[in-house]
């Protein structure tokens, strides 16, 4: 096995969750669930400090909440990847 990259991991960590974050935001707005399931779904984006639905800083402030976020997890996930490998 190789190394992984961190730069390289990282930004692909940070583009699937700003994917994710868009799709889930979207999904607020469609009349899929109950008036509590909807009413949950944006509570769920409000306990992100800062965040109220929907306006565009808060939707510029969650977007920099996941990217800072998928840089933590990348740098830890790559960080146990690159210490586990076995070199003989």
């Amino acid at each position: 096995m190789e190394q992984l990259s961190l730069k390289l991991y990282g930004w692909k960590c940070v583009l699937g969750a700003e994917i994710v974050y868009v799709i889930c935001l979207l999904g607020g707005f469609l009349p899929l669930r109950t008036g509590r399931g909807i009413e949950l779904h944006h509570a769920l984006f409000e306990t992100l400090p800062g965040f109220t639905w929907i306006n565009f800083t808060s939707f510029i402030l969650g977007a920099v909440y996941l990217l800072v976020l998928a840089w933590v997890f990348a740098w830890y996930y790559v960080w146990m990847h690159n210490t586990s490998l076995v070199r003989k």
